[in-house]
């Protein structure tokens, strides 16, 4: 969800800590860590927001419609643009937006319920508002009546170019028009059954304000002033109004709340001392099973988590093994905000990866952007503390759809000064990193869309163009044919490191050893090595906006012990050039620019 909503979640997410945990039916022990790799393969993600990524428009009309400012399209996803993901060194897709959700487009021609617009975010809604999980976007589809037949090719597309496929899984939420009409037979709906006089119970689905009807944040105005549709009429009908998905229970939610979403119930009573209802299980979690596994038979490989740390850690406790039944090699991904929480969610939660947002990339960050108060020190905390013992259980990012792009004035403006974060993030562990797509081309995330506003992100919320992306699509080309040559060097930078990240052994499975009291260091400088009995790689991280790092890298004994003479080759990875040094005496020779970084192998 977006960062804008952080502090609102973090307040929400204190119940995680809390509450009676003592039902018999589901387990409470805290399992061995778990810090083993789930194969000996680097994962690299790349995020493509489905909806935006084929887009070859170009108009980008503020509050623009589908036909105005144009859609991608899942066979907008060719074999040409897979190749080419496939030459940078990803292993892994994330299609983002692929599940059904509520949108001001109306498909009722094609048999879709048209939506209220008043509880709907932007022209094209938020991904993150579900309106059916059986269904896939009809946005994204040529033919709409034909849509998972296009949603299953593009798997299996992806599939034969060596690709796996990652979607979101939105298990905290739904829309507040959430209603399945592609349902498997004998499949209930949320909220079929519930008894709506309660504000809780154990068997309901949702959290109600009895008594109460919604009513429609102060200052929609659905899809902007020249929207026309005979439902904008801010009232949306529902009585007795639901509890938002950012756990706002109120009947009027402000439209800064994700007032557009209804909680959904796994048992937590929020408004009783977070009192849980875990025994028998609750019907929610059976749902949510059940969806996993539709969308695990249509070949995906793993999901992202969206907000995993608002649902209970039991349920990921109970559900994540029965879905690895099904595919033993299906991976999770929990969107996860709070440190704290982080073994948990390893552990009893059997999640593969956690985000590692609240940490290293909130450091680099800091340090990218200059900030007085920047300090290679958070780099450090994160390894050495925060998440030590599990650190190839977390996925580094500098972008996804929630943060604002590397290329805006907001963060780094130069993309040349995000180079030593990215290497870093890439590098530290062999965990998996993740880049957004447009990302290696410098997409700056312009513009004042519609409901995403003027925010230095690219808008989840509208139909879009992204015209640095669309330099590299060149119209379907996947070529780079519209690029500037410091945008095809960027794009080199990223391929290179994704492939080196990838096929180095001592990255892929190596040991760690942070390079601290270094000569000549500042406190924006950072080196580490990773090794194994065959390599080492030396990183050296310059965030240093204005002084160049000129001194001899001292090598720990043990790494070097048995060579000849001290003597050893070190090759730069990222330029291919190498070099002789007596590292037992002189050290590794460094002459490192500002905002500058090197990967050596010796």
């Amino acid at each position: 969800m977006k960062v804008r909503f952080l502090i609102a979640l973090i307040a929400a997410i204190v119940w995680m800590s809390c509450g009676n945990r003592t039902k018999k039916s589901v387990p409470t022990t805290t399992d061995s860590l778990n810090t083993t790799d789930m194969s000996s393969e680097k994962i690299n993600i790349y995020q493509i927001m489905v909806r935006l990524f084929g887009n070859k428009k170009t108009t980008n009309k503020f509050y623009g419609s589908i036909e105005e400012n144009g859609v991608g399209k899942f066979n907008d996803i060719s074999d040409r643009a897979l190749v080419e993901l496939k030459k940078m060194g990803i292993t892994h897709l994330w299609y983002t937006g692929i599940i059904e959700h509520a949108t001001m487009t109306d498909y009722s021609s094609q048999g879709v319920n048209v939506d209220d617009p008043d509880i709907v975010k932007g022209r094209a809604g938020s991904p993150y508002a579900i309106k059916d999980y059986y269904d896939v976007d009809p946005d994204l589809a040529v033919d709409v009546k034909n849509r998972m037949a296009e949603f299953e090719s593009l798997v299996e597309r992806t599939h034969k170019h060596g690709l796996k496929v990652i979607i979101d899984f939105v298990p905290n939420h739904v829309a507040r028009t959430y209603s399945s009409d592609a349902k498997p037979a004998g499949v209930t709906d949320f909220g079929e059954t519930d008894d709506v006089t309660k504000a809780f119970s154990p068997a309901n689905d949702f959290y109600y304000i009895p008594g109460k009807p919604f009513v429609v944040p102060a200052g929609t105005d659905a899809g902007g002033k020249d929207f026309k549709s005979p439902l904008k009429d801010r009232q949306f009908d529902e009585n007795p109004a639901k509890a938002t998905g950012n756990n706002v229970f109120t009947a009027k939610p402000s439209l800064g709340d994700w007032s557009e979403t209804s909680k959904l119930n796994y048992g937590v009573d929020y408004q009783n001392k977070e009192k849980t209802y875990f025994d028998p299980i609750p019907p929610v979690w059976l749902k949510m099973k059940d969806i996993l596994v539709f969308w695990v038979n249509k070949k995906v490989d793993g999901f992202r988590c969206d907000m995993a740390e608002m649902v209970p850690v039991e349920f990921w406790n109970w559900v994540i093994p029965q879905i690895k039944e099904v595919n033993p090699q299906v991976i999770f991904i929990a969107e996860i905000y709070n440190p704290g929480q982080y073994e948990k969610y390893i552990n009893q939660g059997k999640f593969d990866y956690l985000y590692d947002k609240v940490g290293l990339y909130d450091g680099i960050k800091r340090l990218i952007r200059n900030e007085p108060k920047a300090d290679v020190k958070d780099i450090s905390h994160v390894v050495n503390v925060e998440s030590k013992a599990f650190s190839s259980k977390m996925l580094r990012f500098l972008e996804n759809h929630d943060e604002e792009r590397i290329a805006s004035p907001a963060f780094a403006g130069n993309p040349a000064y995000a180079k030593p974060g990215m290497v870093v993030s890439a590098t530290l562990s062999g965990g998996p990193v993740m880049i957004y797509f447009g990302q290696e081309v410098a997409e700056p995330g312009k513009g004042i869309e519609g409901f995403g506003g003027d925010d230095n992100r690219t808008t989840i919320f509208d139909y879009w163009g992204v015209p640095e992306h669309q330099k590299w699509m060149n119209n379907g080309a996947f070529d780079g044919g519209k690029l500037s040559e410091e945008q095809h060097e960027l794009r080199k930078f990223y391929s290179d490191l994704l492939r080196i990240s990838k096929e180095t052994e001592a990255i892929v499975r190596g040991e760690f050893i942070e390079l601290s009291n270094q000569p000549a260091f500042n406190n924006r400088m950072y080196a580490f090595i990773r090794y194994t009995d065959k390599e080492r790689v030396l990183v050296v991280a310059n965030f240093d906006r204005s002084k160049t790092l000129k001194t001899n890298i001292t090598v720990p004994q043990e790494l070097i012990k048995g060579m000849s003479k001290g003597e050893i080759v070190v090759s730069d990875l990222m330029n291919g050039k190498t070099f002789t040094t007596d590292a037992a005496s002189a050290g590794i020779p460094i002459n490192l620019g500002p905002s500058d970084v090197l990967i050596y192998k010796f």
